[in-house]
């Protein structure tokens, strides 16, 4: 009987320690919003914006490293999204200004698309077999997600003991500290002889022709507006909006003891539920729909936004919709990614889905930059929240028509 290939292979281990660190870092500039915006009197658009330009350069940055990687080699795309994204927080360090800080989020930005999903993702599904290629991308998600659940605690805990400051240069070391796993991410090119005699503009023409990729493109637009919204105000938003909690009640005797460590908390809570989610999206990505599923989790993010916002808050409230929430939080990424290997190949799925990713910045870029807008226009994120729930609906529907027939043969 012939033996199945090993699910966990030196590529996906080392991919997920880099993509740990990678956005355990990203996870954690909320928690940064009121200490820096106090320190200097900032508005809190003004922060917001800084985390926006990140998000947007690394939507832009994606594409670009999936083509570094494609053209030139995967660990040294990687290697120079380490050392921009390291650069980035040095230099964010130094910054005593909104525009100082706004241009360094840039390089943060393009260093995050180097060490994250776009090469990460496509490292980890070429060197996958077709059995294991959905669980895989899932896992090396969910250790973006695992990242998440460290993140903001560790971020929270090293602002008790240091400045901010320090806490950059810090997270700046650890990025550089992943490169020691770098001899591991050596994969294979399991091309079909169809992908190999195709040019990539030859690829990315008939993916910019197709009404799917089209489709796929604008669906993951709410994905970006709703991860990057709450990851950048929603401790803020927490800190502000509920009520002190007494000694002795049940969120004070696990631990939280004040409205900002519960803030840091409901990021980590969201991350450590959607490990399992992702998982889960891995698993049932290999048996189901992909493109039913992604209809799925986006209608589910809106009814759970949805409710969130309409029932009074309290910390039991953002305990229960983070958990919620979090179970869907990036379940669309190994979806998404093994929707676009299927229909268009892996040769050049780090471009595609790079590009595709593109959007879902975009939409994390508005969705940062709206929540500080409105916030110092209105005073809350009330009008932000809606405007979420809105296009999550608008991505459960436009995934429906997508078409699931793979464009380029198998044929080897």
């Amino acid at each position: 009987m012939q033996k199945s290939p090993p699910l966990f292979t030196p590529v996906l281990i080392a991919g997920c320690v880099i993509m740990l660190v990678s956005f355990a870092i990203r996870a954690s500039f909320g928690v940064f919003q009121i200490p820096i915006a106090e320190e200097f009197g900032w508005l809190r658009a003004e922060f917001s914006l800084a985390i926006a330009i990140q998000n947007l350069a690394w939507g832009i940055g994606q594409p670009i490293f999936g083509a570094i990687a494609e053209r030139i080699g995967d660990r040294k795309a990687i290697i120079l999204g380490a050392l921009t994204y390291a650069a980035g927080l040095v230099l964010s360090s130094f910054a005593v200004s909104p525009e100082a800080h706004q241009f360094y989020e840039i390089l943060v930005g393009f260093g995050i698309a180097g060490t994250g999903f776009g090469v990460i993702l496509a490292v980890v599904g070429r060197a996958s077999s077709d059995a294991n290629r959905s669980m895989s991308l899932a896992i090396a998600t969910a250790a973006g997600s695992a990242g998440q659940v460290f993140g903001p605690p560790v971020a929270e805990a090293l602002l008790g003991i240091m400045s901010w400051q320090m806490v950059f240069v810090s997270f700046a070391a650890a990025v550089l500290a992943t490169l020691v796993f770098l001899p591991l991410m050596r994969a294979p090119e399991p091309a079909s002889k169809a992908e190999l005699e195709e040019t990539m503009g030859q690829i990315l023409t008939k993916a910019f022709r197709d009404p799917s990729y089209t489709l796929i493109f604008l669906g993951f637009f709410s994905c970006g507006y709703q991860l990057g919204f709450i990851t950048a105000h929603f401790p803020a938003f927490v800190t502000e909006m509920c009520g002190p909690i007494s000694p002795g009640g049940v969120l004070h005797n696990i631990g939280i003891t004040t409205t900002s460590a519960l803030g840091a908390t409901a990021i980590a809570v969201i991350g450590l539920a959607n490990i399992a989610g992702t998982l889960s999206a891995g698993w049932l990505g290999n048996r189901y729909s992909k493109k039913y599923l992604l209809a799925g989790i986006y209608a589910g993010r809106t009814l759970i936004a949805a409710a969130f916002i309409m029932t009074p808050m309290t910390p039991a409230t953002v305990l229960l919709f983070s958990a919620s929430m979090g179970a869907l939080w990036l379940a669309t990424v190994p979806l998404t990614s093994g929707l676009i290997a299927h229909l268009y190949g892996l040769r050049y799925m780090g471009t595609l889905y790079g590009i595709v990713f593109f959007s879902h910045q975009l939409g994390s870029f508005l969705g940062v930059w709206l929540g500080g807008r409105m916030y110092d226009l209105t005073g809350g994120y009330t009008m932000v929240w809606w405007i979420g729930v809105g296009v999550g609906a608008f991505s459960a529907l436009v995934h429906l028509p997508v078409r699931e027939t793979r464009l380029i043969p198998k044929t080897t």
